[in-house]
């Protein structure tokens, strides 16, 4: 991708917020990801190649550390239980009832191995964090809702990548799989990263002190964003996970002093701006690469997986608020319903797929086409129907 590309691109992107600006509740992901699409069929930007190391290396580590900076560390210790135990347990419980359910659907469409399934409902488990959060903003919802909605996102764009490695691998390579390496991989990738997160976030709040240049302050933190996450990466635990806590604590430590008003100020001017711009150019890639893989025959298969793995979220979340009644007094059978439409897909099910193409020889371009034609039927039909089933459901 040449810098000429990149910044008409990002000029683009510019006038889809402009529009947004000008227009109420405009689904933008959705406009960033069809004028991708549209953008394809230009020779000037079908040349552009999108790999799953870009957006992992160069794209996620940004938004997620935006986006956990920014959020709350009180509503994430209110909401941490119902959190910890989606983007847990009830990922895994996902998982395994949604691949079961394409398995068994899948007959009448194409011959579909039960590996297989569960590799596309791990694809389709993640939800998209900044997608989500600018939604729920615009729709004037709940702080609870969005808190618990984004909490939920940022965690589990670090539990899904363990639980779909795992499955890739028995499907690609024909890895053996026993619960107990599985949970003992689990726990050091995901309690590794956390740890990793938390101890890089607490020394950043320390070492801002060294300087008090906020211009310098701000350039620390975007070495904390990159820097934790490729540091994770490289000894073996979650990079997605190690960023997000990093994040959480860094608000943490800054929201038990008021000192700090004037650098929180600096982060987030430059943070907005940097998350902007990095989400205007992933869902315009997104769109761009997505057009290779959607000439195919199996679009009303790619709908009913879209829709099984809706109320099947809707399941996980009313039945687990009903197991528990401190949650069962806090979120209504209506709350569940905006947390289950809430979850959409996005940047973190695209790497996925990515991820796959780059580890397959060819043999998976069915299950790659289904994967982008359900997480773009997600972007499209959650984004539209979220504003107005926000207002139905919270009147």
């Amino acid at each position: 991708m040449t810098s000429s590309q990149i910044v008409l691109l990002l000029f683009i992107g510019y006038l889809v917020f402009t529009l947004d600006k000008k227009q109420n509740y405009v689904p933008v992901p959705v406009v960033l990801v069809v004028t991708g699409i549209i953008l394809s069929f230009i020779p000037y930007f079908s040349s552009i190649h999108v790999t799953s190391q870009m957006i992992y290396h160069i794209f996620l580590p940004p938004m997620l550390f935006s986006s956990a900076y920014r959020f709350s560390s009180d509503h994430f210790r209110e909401n941490a239980g119902i959190i910890t135990f989606l983007a847990t347990i009830g990922i895994m419980a996902t998982v395994a009832i949604l691949g079961s359910v394409i398995y068994a659907i899948s007959g009448p469409f194409i011959s579909m191995s039960f590996v297989g399934a569960l590799v596309i409902a791990s694809i389709l488990t993640p939800t998209d964090p900044v997608s989500v959060v600018s939604i729920l903003e615009q729709s004037g919802n709940s702080k609870k809702i969005s808190s618990v909605v984004e909490g939920e996102s940022l965690i589990n764009d670090g539990t899904s990548i363990v639980i779909f490695t795992f499955i890739a691998g028995m499907l690609i390579e024909n890895e053996s799989f026993t619960v107990m390496s599985f949970l003992q991989d689990f726990l050091i990738v995901s309690i590794g990263g956390t740890l990793i997160g938390v101890a890089f976030g607490w020394l950043m709040s320390k070492a801002v002190h060294i300087t008090h240049n906020r211009e310098y302050q701000v350039m620390l933190s975007i070495v904390l964003a990159y820097g934790v996450f490729n540091f994770a990466e490289q000894v073996g635990v979650s990079g997605v996970l190690a960023t997000v806590f990093a994040g959480i604590m860094l608000s943490f430590e800054y929201g038990r002093t008021i000192k700090e008003n004037d650098l929180k100020d600096k982060l987030d001017g430059f943070w907005n701006i940097a998350e902007l711009s990095v989400l205007a150019l992933l869902f315009l890639l997104i769109g761009i690469e997505s057009s290779n893989y959607l000439a195919f025959n199996a679009w009303g298969f790619a709908f009913m997986i879209f829709a099984a793995s809706l109320f099947i979220r809707f399941i996980i979340i009313a039945g687990t608020t009903q197991i528990f009644p401190a949650w069962r007094k806090k979120i209504s059978w209506r709350e569940s319903t905006l947390l289950s439409w809430a979850g959409l897909k996005g940047s973190m099910s695209v790497f996925l797929i990515l991820q796959l193409q780059s580890r397959s020889s060819g043999d998976n371009d069915m299950i790659i086409s289904l994967s982008f034609a359900a997480v773009l039927i997600s972007l499209v039909v959650q984004s539209l129907g979220i504003t107005p089933l926000s207002k139905k459901l919270t009147k």
